[in-house]
């Protein structure tokens, strides 16, 4: 095998390096990047009027100076800094404000320049909004001390509940101290429900509607017993005069005596500026709104007063059905009601339940005989001071978020709840609101403030959605086209029968058809007249008259063009990063006929980039070839045949020498076979016949087969070169002898150049059968001598512990801790 075989293992490497090679070589052309400044150039240009505009985004603008838009064919509705670098003198730009109007610091009572606490601050704020545009804002609340709780007691009175009433007029002294160790400001009232008094809630037959049971009251849905006061002894004088009474179904009309408590604010005696509680206790469940129906009662519940203020009783509620769980949760929440839900155990996980949606509500498990009740109504009241949470009740088109400020701990976005309080702690919570859209009316008021409070911030948001300049139109202007529009914040609004930017155009084309304003006749606007859904003026520009006017950009050097807008001359390919290749390969130009921008190429390129050269000048080899006869000439580059590589293909990294480059020049020239005349003339290569080849200093030996053909027989002829001063390659060539002969000087003699020959597929072969055989007879040998090394360690080891055991001396021994079976103990005084 010839020496150059040494270096063939390099092939598969030399593959993988020649890849990334033209990988790196490569061109990417990109797309063309977009401009931000386009981007937000076009998010107002919708907009048609100045209230339109201010409304679209919180970034548009409006022009009003007159001739803007129609000398310079600028948009008015426009970014504020793109109208200001426009020279535009008469900007519309509202700007957003928040102004507290009123603000008094947080007190107790008699603390601050009011009589009363402050726990809400501020207390009145003035939004000044556009539509998509956010304000924010701060609410500071602190529960101050002994500030007046409104309690009052609700209770089941159905037959089950006599041991829980009777357990209340004796702890009624009890729950009066207790409540008043929480606040010295403090008034009690008690109320009691049964049931609808129509079957099938109740037993509807004269008897038992008078006594449905031995010593119980007659039936009744509501009565308030106590109007809210202050003489703790009336409390317990009101729930000793109680009686108990009786129903038919198990769930009671506890909703309808909460909406009862809570609507009726006179007969309930709530003070305005109070925590109102309601103690709601029953050992059963309850009915809502629907159920009322099996009892005939079908008219939804209107959420209102109907007790009588001289008896206490709810003289409506077999007209009204109970009412929803959601219509209670609103009126408590507009009342600022907070309830405490004492149920017993099995009515637990019911009323917790309900508890979810009732905003502020807790519950709590009271004893079988309510004898916990008055340490329940405690603990349950002070969870409620515990925590606060903000509620509001803004607008559809008001989104409101918030960021909670719970005393020393992180902000927590999207948090309205702080737990963990004391009275007189301060928390605080960050407000943003959001004007979605326009409203009907611009000027909106909704209330923010924390459950169970009746203080609350009043908030005023006027949305921005009309312009002050269009409240002072002009009709008739003659800016108008001899008064044929109403001038409005710069530009004209025609008249009917009027069109176009100062109403010049007629609103009737040369067919008669007639046309309501300047934007209707837009059929010539569009690219496809046949489709209406085609856009007009290609999105980029006005349909004025039945032209399109196109738009003007920032940058004045992009131009839009075409007749319907559907060109310009910044948006074409691009190449290596240019437009169109740079201004020496191409510009971009308006393709009419398919009605786009394209790149119109420079002579010598090609491409819709103009990305490739005509010219073949790079591909030229120093033999004279094109890409060295190994390759094809692209773009005025070389796409080369495997293995060759580098710009004119004269590189081969798995060849050595030149020999393989000169190869079809001298066979072309000497056998006429491998390339084509006209690529033979190319040849910078002369061939000169030799008898014997001259020794030349940096040149291989060059031997290759001779041509199918031209021999009977395998010869080969071999040749050197050298390179003359001109540039050309002078290759000197010794022909093969006759069959069975030597070719010529063929040998070498150790001191001449290196043997080059072309490798057959049998060679290859062989050498990496060779290879592998080499490779697996190395791993046997390894393989052998590692068993050869273990064997000798294991028998060495062996015969070291047989000469051990042979040396031992074993003596016969007992096990210390061994006890035998038997004892014998000798008398010392027997025999004596």
């Amino acid at each position: 095998m010839d020496g150059g075989y040494r270096y063939r293992h390099l092939i598969w490497a030399t593959m993988m390096l020649s890849l990334l090679s033209t990988m790196c070589n490569a061109q990417v052309t990109e797309p063309p990047p977009i401009d931000p400044q386009d981007l937000q150039d076009n998010i107002c240009s919708a907009a048609r009027t100045c209230g339109e505009c201010i409304a679209l985004d919180p970034m548009c603008g409006w022009c009003g100076d007159q001739g803007y838009a129609e000398e310079t064919n600028f948009r008015r509705c426009d970014l504020q800094a793109n109208l200001m670098n426009k020279t535009c003198q008469d900007i519309t730009f509202p700007e957003s404000s928040v102004t507290v109007v009123q603000n008094d610091p947080l007190s107790d009572a008699g603390e601050g320049p009011s009589t009363e606490a402050v726990q809400v601050a501020p207390q009145k704020i003035t939004l000044k909004l556009r539509p998509k545009e956010t304000a924010d804002l701060t609410v500071s609340v602190r529960q101050a001390r002994d500030y007046p709780v409104d309690l009052y007691y609700v209770m089941d009175l159905s037959r089950s509940m006599q041991d829980d009433l009777d357990n209340l007029k004796e702890l009624a002294t009890t729950l009066a101290y207790e409540i008043g160790n929480i606040t010295r400001n403090f008034r009690l009232g008690f109320g009691s429900f049964v049931e609808k008094t129509v079957a099938p809630y109740v037993d509807t037959a004269i008897g038992s509607l008078m006594e449905p049971c031995p010593g119980c009251e007659a039936p009744y849905n509501f009565r308030n017993h106590l109007p809210l006061d202050i003489n703790t002894d009336l409390f317990s004088q009101r729930v000793n005069e109680t009686s108990v009474s009786g129903n038919l179904d198990l769930p009671e009309a506890g909703l309808d005596a909460l909406m009862q408590v809570t609507v009726c604010k006179d007969q309930i005696g709530w003070l305005p500026r109070a925590r109102h509680i309601v103690v709601y206790t029953s050992d059963g469940s309850f009915h809502f709104a629907g159920d009322g129906k099996l009892g005939g009662v079908v008219q939804p519940n209107d959420g209102k007063c109907h007790l009588n203020p001289d008896t206490g009783y709810n003289t409506k509620a077999n007209e009204y059905d109970y009412p929803s769980i959601g219509h209670l949760n609103v009126r408590m929440r507009e009342q600022n009601v907070i309830p405490i839900f004492a149920v017993t155990a099995k009515q637990m996980s019911l009323y917790q339940t309900l508890a979810r949606f009732i905003e502020g509500s807790t519950v709590g498990t009271l004893a079988q005989d309510s004898s916990n009740v008055v340490q329940l109504i405690k603990d349950n009241y002070e969870k409620i001071t515990s925590r606060v949470e903000i509620v509001d009740n803004s607008p559809e088109n008001l989104a409101v978020s918030y960021t909670s400020r719970c005393l020393d701990e992180a902000p927590r976005p999207n948090s309205k709840v702080c737990t963990g309080l004391r009275l007189g702690e301060t928390v605080s919570f960050d407000v943003s609101v959001e004007a979605t859209s326009c409203p009907d009316n611009n000027i909106q008021k909704f209330s923010i403030g924390p459950i169970g409070f009746d203080e609350s911030i009043l908030i005023t948001v006027e949305v921005a959605c009309e312009c002050e300049c269009e409240a002072s139109a002009v009709p008739n202007s003659e800016y108008c086209t001899n008064g044929n529009g109403t001038l409005s914040c710069g530009q004209c609004a025609c008249d009917p029968g009027r069109y176009g930017k100062q109403c010049e155009c007629s609103s009737t084309d040369d067919a008669g058809t007639s046309f309501r304003d300047k934007y209707e006749n837009v059929a010539s606007c569009r690219a496809n007249t046949n489709s209406t859904s085609s856009i007009v003026c290609s999105g980029r520009g006005e349909c004025i008259c039945g032209e399109c006017a196109c738009f003007e950009r920032q940058n004045r050097k992009e131009i839009i063009s075409g007749r319907y807008c559907e060109c310009d001359n910044f948006s074409c390919e691009r190449y290596d990063s240019e437009l169109c290749g740079g201004p020496d390969r191409g510009e971009c130009v308006c393709d009419e006929k398919k009605r786009r921008s394209a790149c119109k190429c420079r002579p010598g390129y090609v491409g819709n980039a103009c990305g490739c050269a005509t010219s073949t000048a790079a591909c030229i080899a120093s033999n004279g070839l094109i890409c060295n006869g190994r390759g094809r000439c692209n773009c005025n580059k070389c796409t080369c045949e495997s293995p060759f590589q580098g710009e004119t293909c004269e590189v081969c990294k798995t060849c050595i020498g030149k020999c393989s480059s000169y190869r079809p020049c001298v066979e072309c020239q000497v056998y006429g076979v491998d390339i084509s005349p006209a690529d033979c003339n190319k040849c910078n290569v002369a061939v000169v016949i030799e008898r014997d080849l001259p020794t030349i200093n940096g040149s291989s030996l060059c031997v290759f087969p001779v041509p199918e053909g031209h021999s009977n027989c395998s010869q080969t002829y071999s040749f050197v070169y050298e390179t003359l001063s001109n540039g050309t390659i002078l290759v000197h060539l010794v022909e093969p002898g006759e069959c069975g002969g030597d070719s010529g000087s063929g040998g070498n003699d150790g001191d001449g150049p290196v043997v080059e020959k072309d490798a057959s597929g049998s060679e290859i072969f062989i050498f990496v059968i060779s290879t592998v055989v080499a490779i697996v007879l190395i791993g046997l040998v390894l393989l052998a001598l590692l068993r050869a090394a273990t064997f000798l360690h294991d028998k060495r080891e062996f015969a070291r512990f047989q000469k051990e055991q042979k040396s031992a001396v074993w003596d016969q021994a007992q096990n210390p801790i061994y006890k035998p079976s038997t004892s014998t103990y000798v008398n010392p005084l027997y025999g004596k």
